[in-house]
C-alpha cells in the first residue's frame, strides 16, 4: 500500500475513534454512568494525543516548531484536570481539520493530479519488420514510429505520421475544443486522440518530451511551500508564547485551571496550518486548469506581486513565423501572377522566406509550377525558369543587380518591422513582397490586463534587428525597447529591472533560457518552445497565448488575497475567543465547539481559490 494511502487511513481511524468515543460515551453519561462515560472519553482522546506527540517530535528533529503543539497541550490538559469530553471534543476537533485539509488539498490539487494520473507508461511502437510491440515509455527514442490508439495519451512529443490526428488539448491548455492535425504537423506529448488511430514519429525522448517535464514540474510543485506560508511556519512560535502567556495569566489571575484549558482549546492553529497551503495549491491547481503550470506555491506567489515584465519578441508577442503583409506589383503584372511566380521558384530553397512565400501561395490554393535551373546564392535570393520566363526572387540588391530598369520599389523595401522579397521576371522588376511577422491578437489585450493588475513596466528584448523590434513595439504599450540582445544582455536587462520590483521574464526560445532563470519568475511559451527554456523555467505556459498568464497572475493575487483573509479572519476570532476563555466565559467544551466551526469556515474560505 502506497504511503499516501496509508496515511489517509489513519487519519481517517483517528477521526473516527474520538467520534465514537463522544457517542458511546455520551449514550453512558445520559445512562447516570458519568464515570464509565469520563473513562470512554478520555480513552477516544489518548490515541489521537500520541499520534499528535510522535509528529511533533518528528518536526522538532527537523527543527520545526508547529502550532500543533497548543492542540497537544489542550488535549493533555484536559486529560490531567479530568475534563475528558473536553479532551475528547479537541481530539475530534483536531483530527477532523487534519482529514478536512487532507481532502481540501485533494481537490485544490485536481487538477495536477488529473495530469499526473494521465501520463501514459507504455506506448505501441513499430518494429523494423513493421511488427507492433507494447514497450515501457521510457523506451521510445528520436526517430521511433508509435501508434496511437483512440482514447490514448500522446506519449511523446512528434510529427503526424498518417493522414490526420484530432487531439483533444483540454487537460494541458484548457481548450476544449480538439483540434486537428496533418501530416508533418507537430503533436504535443500528453494531448488526447480524440479520433481515429494514427502514426507519430517522435522528434524527441519520451523522458524529455513536453509532457515528461510537466509531470516533473507537477510533482515537485507540492514540495515548494510559498515565503507566506514559511511566514506563518515562523509566526507559530510567536502564537505559541501569546497563547501560553493568556492561558497562563488567566489560570494564575483566577485560581482555576480550567481558565488554562478554555483558553488552550479555542486557540488551535488550523486557520494558520491549513488554510494558507490550502489557497495557495489551489491558485496553483487553478492556474494548471487554464494552461500555465507554475512550479510551487513560491512562485505562485511571486507571480502575484510581479510588476515588471521583460518579454522576449519572436513566438511570444508575434507569432514566430513570416507571413504575407502586402504584394506591390509593377504596372502589368497581377499581384497572384507575382505571388505564383516566385512562390513557384522557391520550391527549390529550403530558407525560411521562401516557405513563407510558397505557404502564402498555399493559403491563396494558387497553382505552383515546378521550377527548373535554379541557382541559388545562399542568404541573398536565387533565380531561376518558371512556366518558361526567367524569374529572380531575393533581396531588393540582389534582384536589382540582376534586372533591368523597372518599377522602384526602393521605399517599400525599407519599411520598417517588414521583410521586403523582391521579384524580377524576363529581368525587368516586377514587384516587392512584404512579408511580417503578425502580432498575436490576444497580445494588446493582455498587455491591458497586466497593467489593471498591478505591473508598471513592460520592456520587449529581442534578438532581433533593432528596428523589426522598434516596429512592433511601436504597435503595443511597450515601456523599454531592446533590440539585437544577446543572451548575456537579455540577463543583465533582467537584473537592471528589479529595483523597481519583482520581475518577470517570458520567451520561448533556447537564447532565453539564462534570462528566464534570472528573473524572479521566468515563464516558457511551452506548446511550441525549446525544452532548453521550459526547463529553466518556474512555469510554463502549455499554450502559446499570453493573455493566458494575465489570467494566472489573476488567480496568484486572488489566492493569496484569500489566504491572507482567512488567517487574518481565524486567528482574529482565535483571539477573541481567547479573551472571553480567559475570563471566564467561555467553557472548554463550548469553546472546542467554536473553534472547530471556525476552522471549517476557515478552510472553506481557501478553497475559493479553486473557483473563477
Amino acid at each position: 500500500m502506497a504511503r499516501s494511502d496509508t496515511e489517509h487511513l489513519i487519519r481517517q481511524a483517528l477521526v473516527v475513534l474520538p467520534a465514537a468515543g463522544l457517542a458511546v460515551g455520551g449514550i453512558a453519561w445520559l445512562s447516570g454512568d458519568s464515570a464509565l462515560a469520563t473513562i470512554i472519553w478520555g480513552a477516544a482522546t489518548l490515541p489521537v494525543a500520541a499520534a499528535l506527540a510522535v509528529e511533533i517530535v518528528v518536526s522538532l528533529r527537523r527543527a520545526e516548531v508547529g502550532l500543533d503543539v497548543v492542540a497537544l497541550l489542550a488535549m493533555v490538559s484536559a486529560l490531567i484536570l479530568g475534563e475528558t469530553l473536553a479532551g475528547c471534543v479537541v481530539a475530534l476537533m483536531y483530527a477532523g481539520g487534519q482529514f478536512l485539509e487532507s481532502y481540501a488539498a485533494g481537490r485544490a490539487r485536481r487538477e495536477m493530479t488529473a495530469l499526473l494520473e494521465r501520463a501514459p507508461k507504455t506506448a505501441m511502437r513499430y518494429a523494423k519488420g513493421g511488427d507492433l510491440a507494447e514497450v515501457p515509455i521510457d523506451d521510445i527514442c528520436i526517430g521511433d514510429r508509435v501508434l496511437v490508439r483512440g482514447g490514448e495519451v500522446v506519449p511523446a512529443d512528434g510529427t503526424i505520421a498518417g493522414d490526420k490526428a484530432v487531439l483533444d488539448q483540454s487537460a494541458l491548455t484548457g481548450e476544449a475544443m480538439p483540434v486537428t492535425l496533418v501530416t508533418g504537423e507537430a503533436a504535443m506529448s500528453g494531448s488526447t486522440n480524440a479520433g481515429m488511430a494514427f502514426d507519430l514519429v517522435a522528434t524527441r525522448p519520451a523522458a524529455e518530451s513536453t509532457y515528461a517535464g510537466i509531470v516533473r514540474l507537477v510533482e515537485a510543485a507540492g514540495q515548494d511551500k510559498a515565503p507566506i506560508v514559511r511566514l506563518a511556519d515562523r509566526f507559530a512560535i510567536v502564537f505559541l508564547a501569546v497563547t501560553v502567556a493568556v492561558a497562563g495569566g488567566a489560570w494564575i489571575a483566577s485560581s482555576d485551571p480550567l481558565r488554562w484549558l478554555a483558553v488552550m482549546v479555542v486557540a488551535t492553529p488550523c486557520p494558520l496550518i491549513l488554510a494558507l497551503p490550502v489557497a495557495i495549491i489551489a491558485g496553483v491547481s487553478r492556474a494548471a486548469s487554464r494552461g500555465v503550470l507554475v512550479k510551487g506555491g513560491g512562485a505562485m506567489e511571486v507571480l502575484a506581486e510581479v510588476r515588471t515584465i521583460v518579454v522576449d519578441k519572436t513566438g511570444t508577442l508575434t507569432h514566430g513565423h513570416a507571413s504575407l503583409a502586402a504584394i506591390h506589383a509593377a504596372p502589368g503584372y497581377a499581384e497572384e501572377d507575382l505571388l505564383r511566380l516566385a512562390a513557384s521558384l522557391d520550391q527549390a530553397s529550403n530558407h525560411v522566406i521562401a516557405e513563407a512565400l510558397v505557404a502564402a501561395a498555399h493559403a491563396r490554393h494558387l497553382p505552383l509550377s515546378p521550377p527548373s535551373d535554379v541557382r541559388e546564392a545562399q542568404g541573398s535570393g536565387l533565380q531561376g525558369w518558371v512556366d518558361g520566363r526567367e524569374v529572380t526572387v531575393g533581396g531588393f540588391s540582389y534582384v536589382q543587380d540582376r534586372s533591368r530598369d523597372g518599377h522602384d520599389f526602393g521605399a517599400s523595401a525599407r519599411r520598417e518591422g517588414a521583410v521586403g522579397v523582391a521579384v524580377a521576371v524576363d529581368g525587368v522588376m516586377a514587384g516587392l513582397i512584404v512579408l511580417s511577422d503578425e502580432i498575436r491578437p490576444e497580445v494588446p489585450a493582455a498587455l491591458a490586463a497586466f497593467r489593471r493588475l498591478g505591473v508598471r513596466r513592460f520592456v520587449l528584448a529581442s534578438g532581433d534587428r533593432a528596428d523589426v523590434t522598434a516596429a512592433v513595439a511601436s504597435q503595443l504599450d511597450i515601456d523599454t525597447v531592446l533590440g539585437e540582445m544577446t543572451p548575456q544582455a537579455k540577463v543583465m536587462a533582467v537584473v537592471a529591472e528589479r529595483d523597481t520590483g519583482p520581475v518577470m521574464m517570458v520567451g520561448d526560445g533556447v537564447n532565453d533560457a539564462p534570462a528566464l532563470a534570472a528573473a524572479d519568475i521566468g515563464v516558457a511559451m511551452g506548446a511550441h518552445g525549446a525544452l532548453a527554456s521550459a526547463q529553466a523555467a518556474h512555469a510554463i505556459l502549455l499554450v502559446d497565448r499570453i493573455d493566458r498568464l494575465a489570467e494566472a497572475m489573476a488567480i496568484a493575487q486572488r489566492s493569496r488575497r484569500i489566504a491572507l483573509q482567512s488567517v487574518v479572519a481565524g486567528i482574529g476570532l482565535s483571539m477573541i475567543a481567547m479573551v472571553f476563555a480567559a475570563f471566564g466565559y467561555l467553557p472548554p467544551v463550548t469553546g472546542a465547539l467554536l473553534q472547530e466551526a471556525i476552522d471549517v469556515a476557515v478552510i472553506l474560505n481557501a478553497l475559493r481559490a479553486l473557483r473563477g
